[in-house]
């Protein structure tokens, strides 16, 4: 049976400084972190790998990601069908762009 996972990438700060980037995060604290928020059938470590590599990757990620999150995600994992991986992405990157973060997600 497939199964899905959300997860989190840290991303470098100077992201915050592009205006696609703070466009999406008006609430943005500066000083906090900023994460990519993603889900996937693959496990996040292989997820993470592959967006460095540049494959089915988001510029943020593969350009300004550092390390994986799991502080952030691991409790969701894994995820039953790939329409409540969507959800829990959604929820998830809004939750913490609510906190101060700056988030993207898809």
């Amino acid at each position: 049976m497939k199964q899905y996972f959300v997860y989190v990438i840290e991303l470098d700060p100077v992201v915050a400084d592009l205006r696609k980037f703070r466009a999406k995060n008006s609430k943005y604290i500066s000083g906090n972190s900023c994460l990519y928020v993603g889900q996937s059938s693959r496990k996040p470590s292989l997820r993470f790998e592959q967006h460095k590599e540049g494959y089915k990757s988001n510029k943020f990620a593969k350009y300004y990601g550092l390390k994986l999150r799991p502080d952030l995600y691991e409790k969701y994992n894994p995820i039953p069908t790939r329409k409540d991986a969507e959800k829990i992405e959604e929820m998830l990157g809004k939750a913490l762009r609510s906190l101060g973060y700056g988030v993207w997600f898809n």
